[in-house]
């Protein structure tokens, strides 16, 4: 038992191995699960991660046959995780500017611009952020 719990952002690349069987998404789990640890991990996202992660299961329902019914009950269970949202309107000026310099999508640098603003990693599965972000961790590098 730690005395100091996790603090991280993540992205919509590391959510949605909650729910879809992805390289990685055991990692995913030990991390969300850390959720109901002693003490509980704080993870922190902008609001937009909830639509990116529907459109992902969107993608899979298109592409892949994945049945609505399944991708909609997966949205139920993400909104009853004990994340913090951040709205992305108070981190857009920001985003901006670091999407801009680092050649990223303005979607990726708001997680990029959380985390810098509050001082912790950014915990992703996308390896181009990983190289662009020194403040990026890799899931598949975390030690849980």
């Amino acid at each position: 038992m730690s005395d100091e719990p996790l603090h991280f952002v993540v992205d919509a690349s590391v959510g949605i191995k909650l729910f879809v069987d992805e390289p990685l998404s055991d990692a995913a789990h030990a991390l969300f699960g850390k959720l109901s640890g002693d003490p509980p991990a704080k993870l922190f996202v902008p609001d937009l991660f909830y639509i990116e992660c529907t459109n992902i299961l969107l993608k899979y329902t298109r592409r892949l046959g994945r049945s609505l019914e399944d991708s909609r009950a997966d949205l139920d269970d993400l909104s009853l995780l004990a994340i913090s949202s951040i709205p992305t309107q108070d981190l857009a000026a920001d985003a901006l500017v670091l999407a801009a310099n680092k050649n990223l999508t303005a979607y990726n640098a708001c997680y990029a611009v959380l985390a810098k603003r509050l001082g912790i990693p950014l915990v992703t599965a996308d390896e181009a952020m990983v190289k662009a972000i020194e403040w990026a961790i890799r899931l598949g590098d975390l030690n849980l």
